[in-house]
């Protein structure tokens, strides 16, 4: 296949990326965000060159920093966040609609959305998710992979009790104010309890198929099945071990291996991309060394047969019909 064939179809593409834990990087290891650097897998000027339009960018909280204030971290993140829209405003806007991600696609800019990856930091207070809203949350993962007040995480050694009663009330409150759920890293019952609870469809940012690798931090077929029934998508993510069971060999082939998967189970508006780049330390998948490789897979679905169409579904469209009914 010639590099501008598929080259062309990516540029027209709104490729929308559902998790990637930069932010974190900027604080945790004094990495930068706006300048370009040989480090890491992402920055802005590396984001643009891969094409990516649309960037949900985690607040995650450290475990370490709990005892501290979560939402002192998190909000030490957003202010990270808020320095680098400051300084690249040319290159990088904010996205609270659906609109400013198609505008920022006009423009040639990076539409950044920011998610909450697990609910510790509005600190079982609603009134603080209202005020995050503010400030342009527009995605949140109940749980990182530990228990906390609304839910079990997927590491958590306890036993899976599913949502609490706080946890219902979240869940509430992010679809009266119009915020995506993530259930990604949520223990089973948890996910069984949003997907019954939600009124809106329902994400998994960067999860994988467990019947092609049998992590813990995936999916199986039902709960692929589940998240589809409620309109929702599932992020194919390039964690090595989410994606093999070899991860030292892991590639762009896996990668396009669990989007089939999930085709096969769900239909092709379930599915999309959530790399988590920035937040594994293995060796990255061979052929997505970081975020100018995503041309790749659009490369890698044209040759596995996929029309333009349903590529375009995958690189970004399906998020973002979750994205505009869900948020607006």
């Amino acid at each position: 296949m010639q590099k501008g064939e598929y080259l062309s179809l990516h540029r027209r593409c709104i490729v929308f990326d559902a998790h990637n834990d930069l932010l974190h990087a900027v604080l945790s290891k004094q990495r930068q965000m706006v300048q370009r650097q040989e480090m890491g897998h992402s920055d802005i000027p590396r984001l643009l060159e891969g094409g990516v339009t649309a960037q949900v960018f985690a607040l995650f909280i450290p475990t370490d920093e709990l005892p501290s204030g979560p939402l002192r971290y998190t909000l030490h993140l957003m202010d990270a966040f808020y320095e680098a829209l400051d300084k690249a405003a040319e290159r990088l806007l904010l996205a609270r609609t659906a609109a400013d991600i198609r505008r920022a696609k006009e423009e040639g800019k990076l539409a950044a959305i920011l998610s909450m990856e697990g609910a510790e930091g509005i600190e079982e207070d609603l009134t603080v998710l209202k005020m995050l809203y503010r400030l342009g949350l527009r995605m949140l993962g109940i749980t990182w992979s530990r228990r906390n007040k609304a839910a079990d995480g997927v590491s958590d050694e306890g036993p899976d009790e599913g949502l609490t009663d706080f946890g219902r009330e979240l869940v509430a409150e992010l679809n009266r104010l119009g915020i995506i759920i993530d259930v990604s890293h949520l223990a089973p019952k948890g996910v069984a309890d949003v997907l019954e609870a939600s009124q809106h469809p329902v994400v998994a940012s960067h999860s994988n198929a467990y019947a092609l690798c049998p992590h813990y931090r995936n999916l199986t077929d039902e709960q692929i099945r589940a998240i589809a029934d409620k309109g929702g998508v599932i992020g194919v993510t390039f964690v090595p071990r989410f994606l093999t069971t070899g991860p030292a060999d892991a590639s762009l082939e896996h990668v396009l291996d669990h989007i089939d998967h999930i085709i096969r189970v769900a239909g092709v508006d379930h599915v999309g991309i959530g790399s988590d780049f920035e937040g594994f330390s293995d060796p990255s998948p061979k052929g997505l060394e970081d975020v100018t490789c995503f041309p790749n897979i659009t490369k890698g679905l044209l040759e596995r047969g996929y029309s333009e169409d349903v590529v375009e579904k995958i690189l970004g469209g399906n998020f973002l019909r979750v994205f505009e009914e869900v948020v607006g």
